[in-house]
C-alpha cells in the first residue's frame, strides 16, 4: 500500500479541487516527534475541512491535547469527492494533515458529531485510512475509535462503530480518557478490559457494556451487563470556564473557511429554554468568562493569528452580562489595527443600537435574526420569548445606523403550526420592509433574507415526543411561502425536506439503525448533508435491507413515559422538567429564563452540582 510520502504528491495537489485543504503546515499547527510520544491522537472531522476548521470545539481540543508534552493530535477530515478519488485510483489510505500519517497508525481516533448527516462519512473516513468500521473487528492492533459531541447524547445509532463515547464539554475529561489508555497501552491489556477501565471515567459511554432488555416485546432501556458499570451516564461540564484552557494560537488555513475568524467563546449554555433547541438543553449551565480574561484571550489570539475579526461566540452573545463594555474594551484596544467585532447570534429582545453602533465602526457585516416562528402564538408554544415588536425595533434602529441587508431565521412545522403561522412569516417580512422604508424612503437597497429550516424533534428536548410532519405537509408550506414570499427586496431559502427527515430518524433512532447505517455505507452514501450528494433512493433502499420503519420513527408521537432509547444518557435536565415543558407547550404558556429570573426547575444545577448563583445574571447577580 502507498503512502503519500511515496508518490508525487505536488502532482496528485494539481488534480484536486482547492488542495489547501489537504496540504497541512498552516500557521500555528503543531508538529511533534510520532516516536516520542506515550499516545498518539487523531481528531477527525467527518465533513470537509472548511467547516472543520471553523468548528471551535475542534480547535480547543487539539490545543488540549498537544499541550501535553506525551500526547500529539494530529488532524483529519473528510475529503471532498475528487480527492477522494485520487486516494482511492492510487491505492493511497487517508492521512493526517501534519505528518501524512494513515488513520490506522494512530492510537486513538476521536470523532466529533454535530451533525447526524455526517454519519456515513464517519465510515467512510475509516474505511479510507484502513481501519475496519465495526468496533468488533477491531483489535488491541487498531486505533480505539471514540467520539463525543451533541449527538453523543443519543448514541445507539452509531453503537456498531464507535468504541467509547465521550458525554459533555471535553476540556477535562479528554485528558482523563487518554490518561487511561496510556496506561493500557504500557500494560499491554487487552481491548476489552482497556474498554472496561474507561467506563470508571465519569462521562464515558461504552455501548458494548450494555444490553438492551424488553418487556412483552416492548423496548424496556438499555442496562449494563455486569455489576460495577454505571446504570446512567452523567455528561461532563467545566465549571470554572476561566481556567478553563483556551487556545492562544489557533491554526490559520490558507484558504478561506465558513468562519474566517478568531472565534472568542464569551459565554457557554444558555437558559433561555426554547423547547425545540437541544443545544439550549445540552449546554447547561451558563457560564460566562470574565472580562480581564476575554481581552487578554483577544490580544493573544490576534497577535497569534493576524486576523481581522474577532467574532465575540456564544449560543446568545448579546446575553453576556457586560457584552457592552466588553465590546466597547475590544474596540479600545484594537480598532486602530483594524480589527473587527462581530457577533454571530443576536436575539431581538437583546439588540441595541449602542451595542450595534460599535459593533460597526471597523466594518458593517449583515444582521441575522431568529425569531424562529410567525406569530406569536408560536412563538409561546416554542418558548422564544420574543415578540414581534421586538424584531421591528431591533430592524428600525439597525436601518437607522446604516445596515441594508437582515437575514431572518424562522422554523417551519413546528408543533401546532397552521398556515395563518406561515402568514405570519410572511407579514413579519413585509413589515421588516416597512420598517426600512420609514427610515430611508424609496432610497437605498435593501436586502432581506428569509430562511427556513423544518422542525426536526431532538433527544433531550421537550419535543423529543413529539413528531416531524410529513415531507409532502412540509414541501407543501415551503411552496406556500415561494408564493407569498415574491418581492425584489426578499429572498427566500429553505432545506430539502428529504434530508430533514433521515436527520429527524436518526436523532430519534436506536441500535437497530446501525445496520441501515452500515447498508447506507455500503451503498456509497456518504456528504449527506451536502444536496448534490444526498441520495435518498438509496437510504430507502438501506431502510428496507434492514426492515427497519423509518417513518416510526420520525413521525412517531410518543408517549411522554415511554422509555426513550437516550434514557440511561443524563444531559443533567430532568426528564420531568421536560415532560412539563412539553405539556405547557401546548397551554402556550412560557418559561421565563433563570439567568433573569426565579430558576425554572430544569435541575441542572442540582444534578450537576454547580451553585445556583452563579447562574444568576443582570439583576439577579
Amino acid at each position: 500500500m502507498k503512502q503519500l510520502n511515496d508518490i508525487n504528491y505536488n502532482q496528485l495537489l494539481h488534480e484536486v479541487e482547492k488542495p489547501s485543504r489537504y496540504t497541512g503546515s498552516e500557521l500555528n499547527s503543531v508538529k511533534k516527534n510520532w516516536d516520542e510520544m506515550n499516545l498518539n491522537v487523531l481528531l477527525a472531522f467527518p465533513d470537509i475541512y472548511e467547516v472543520a476548521m471553523s468548528h471551535l470545539g475542534f480547535k480547543i481540543l487539539y490545543h488540549v491535547i498537544n499541550s501535553q508534552t506525551k500526547y500529539w493530535s494530529q488532524r483529519v477530515n473528510m475529503p471532498w469527492i475528487d480527492y477522494e478519488e485520487k486516494l482511492m485510483e492510487n491505492n493511497i489510505p487517508l492521512s493526517s494533515l501534519e505528518e501524512f500519517r494513515p488513520l490506522n497508525e494512530f492510537d486513538v481516533i476521536g470523532f466529533t458529531l454535530q451533525y447526524e448527516m455526517s454519519y456515513t462519512n464517519i465510515l467512510r473516513m475509516l474505511e479510507l485510512g484502513k481501519v475496519p468500521v465495526k468496533t468488533k473487528d477491531r483489535s488491541n492492533q487498531h486505533p480505539l475509535v471514540i467520539a463525543g459531541g451533541p449527538c453523543a447524547f443519543n448514541p445507539e445509532p452509531l453503537n456498531q462503530f464507535i468504541d467509547a463515547f465521550i458525554l459533555g464539554e471535553g476540556e477535562e475529561v479528554t485528558l482523563e480518557v487518554l490518561n487511561v489508555i496510556e496506561q493500557g497501552k504500557k500494560e499491554g491489556i487487552s481491548k476489552e478490559t482497556l474498554l472496561e477501565n474507561l467506563v470508571n471515567v465519569e462521562g464515558v459511554y461504552v455501548p458494548s457494556l450494555y444490553k438492551a432488555t424488553d418487556i412483552n416485546g416492548q423496548f424496556a432501556g438499555l442496562n449494563p451487563v455486569a455489576e460495577g458499570i454505571p446504570t446512567k451516564i452523567n455528561k461532563r461540564i467545566v465549571k470554572d470556564i476561566d481556567k478553563s484552557p483556551f487556545p492562544q494560537e489557533l491554526v490559520v488555513p490558507f484558504m478561506e473557511i465558513v468562519h474566517d475568524r478568531i472565534m472568542l467563546e464569551i459565554c457557554r449554555g444558555c437558559t433561555r429554554g426554547c423547547r425545540f433547541c437541544q443545544a439550549g438543553m445540552l449546554y447547561r449551565p451558563v457560564r460566562e468568562k470574565s472580562m480581564d480574561v476575554l481581552v487578554s484571550q483577544a490580544e493573544k489570539l490576534i497577535r497569534s493569528t493576524g486576523y481581522g475579526e474577532i467574532s465575540l461566540s456564544s449560543l446568545s452573545s448579546a446575553d453576556y452580562s457586560q457584552i457592552n463594555q466588553l465590546v466597547e474594551k475590544l474596540m479600545e484596544k484594537h480598532q486602530q489595527q483594524n480589527v473587527g467585532i462581530s457577533l454571530p447570534s443576536l436575539r431581538v429582545d437583546s439588540f441595541s443600537i449602542q451595542l450595534a453602533e460599535m459593533v460597526q465602526q471597523v466594518r458593517k457585516t449583515g444582521l441575522t435574526f431568529a425569531p424562529e416562528a410567525g406569530t406569536q402564538r408560536l412563538r409561546d408554544v416554542i418558548n422564544k420569548n420574543v415578540t414581534e415588536q421586538n424584531l421591528i425595533n431591533a430592524v428600525t434602529e439597525a436601518f437607522n445606523s446604516g445596515w441594508h441587508k437582515v437575514k431572518l431565521y424562522f422554523m417551519i412545522g413546528l408543533p401546532t403550526e397552521t398556515y395563518k403561522d406561515l402568514d405570519g412569516i410572511v407579514d413579519l417580512a413585509f413589515k421588516v420592509i416597512k420598517a426600512y422604508k420609514d427610515v430611508h424612503g424609496k432610497k437605498g437597497k435593501l436586502q432581506v433574507t428569509v430562511s427556513t429550516s423544518s422542525f426536526v424533534p431532538k433527544a433531550h428536548t421537550p419535543f423529543q415526543w413529539l413528531p416531524q410532519m410529513s415531507q409532502k405537509e412540509l414541501a407543501s408550506r415551503q411552496d406556500y411561502l415561494k408564493d407569498k414570499l415574491r418581492s425584489k427586496q426578499i429572498t427566500y431559502n429553505w432545506h430539502d425536506t428529504r434530508i430533514s427527515f433521515i436527520e429527524a430518524v436518526f436523532a430519534r433512532g436506536g441500535r437497530e439503525l446501525s445496520d441501515v447505517l452500515y447498508a447506507a455505507w455500503e451503498k456509497g452514501c456518504k456528504l449527506d448533508g451536502w444536496d448534490n450528494h444526498f441520495n435518498y433512493e438509496k437510504w430507502m433502499e438501506s431502510f428496507a435491507e434492514a426492515n427497519v420503519n423509518p417513518q416510526k420513527y420520525a413521525y412517531g408521537m410518543w408517549d411522554v413515559d415511554a422509555v426513550l432509547p437516550w434514557d440511561h444518557i443524563s444531559s443533567g435536565v430532568d426528564k420531568h422538567y421536560m415532560q412539563k415543558e412539553y405539556k405547557k407547550a401546548y397551554k402556550q404558556l412560557i418559561t421565563e429564563d433563570c439567568s433573569f429570573d426565579k430558576c425554572s426547575g430544569c435541575g441542572i444545577c442540582k444534578n450537576l452540582g454547580y451553585d445556583t448563583k452563579k447562574v444568576r445574571r443582570g439583576d439577579n447577580a
